[in-house]
């Protein structure tokens, strides 16, 4: 074999090497932000059955609700209104969109509480009231994960290479799950 010819195998084989490295990098950050999306997914099935367990705690409270603030007609309509939104959306973005709309009326309906003091004695609306407090608590927690992972994902979509990566296989930016405006309000307190 002549000297050209070895030169020209030993390219062969560098340049081989160097597409076969590229090859499995690609692979590898293909796999990568698959495997971010699918966290995202996963993590988001977790805050909907944590919605879910809200929504159906929620007609047991209103019906509990409705037998001394009869004429608070509105709010349960309101009540029913978003939980239809939240069944009927049908990707995250609507869903937080829905569970934003439902939290400020739901707010508005264990404040009857105190307008309302034989519901503060009613046992059917406590045990209600700590089931749905404690749900909501787990609704903070998994909005929290959902949130974390939502940001690994669209952090690497917004870097080189992962902009490339994630517009090749097709994976779109996680919405965040944030606070609703009317929480962001510092509350008003009146005494007179």
């Amino acid at each position: 074999m002549s000297n050209g010819v070895k030169v020209a195998l030993i390219i062969v084989a560098v340049l081989a090497l160097i597409a076969v490295a590229f090859g499995g990098w690609i692979v590898k950050q293909y796999n990568h932000v698959i495997t971010l999306d699918e966290q995202v997914k996963a993590q988001w099935a977790q805050v909907d059955n944590q919605l879910k367990r809200r929504y159906d705690l929620i007609p047991n409270l209103v019906e509990t609700v409705k037998g001394y603030a009869s004429h608070e007609k509105q709010l349960f309509e309101n009540i029913a209104q978003a939980r239809t939104q939240y069944f009927q959306a049908q990707s995250p973005k609507d869903k937080i969109a829905a569970s934003n709309a439902l939290e400020g009326v739901l707010s508005r309906l264990l404040v009857l509480r105190e307008t309302y003091p034989q519901l503060k004695a009613n046992e059917s609306f406590l045990k209600l009231q700590d089931s749905l407090e404690g749900t909501e608590n787990r609704i903070a927690v998994e909005r929290k994960r959902y949130n974390d992972v939502a940001q690994v994902l669209n952090t690497y979509r917004r870097s080189f290479p992962g902009n490339i990566v994630a517009g090749f296989a097709n994976i779109n930016e996680a919405p965040y799950y944030e606070i609703p405006k009317q929480e962001r309000e510092a509350p008003k307190v009146n005494f007179k």
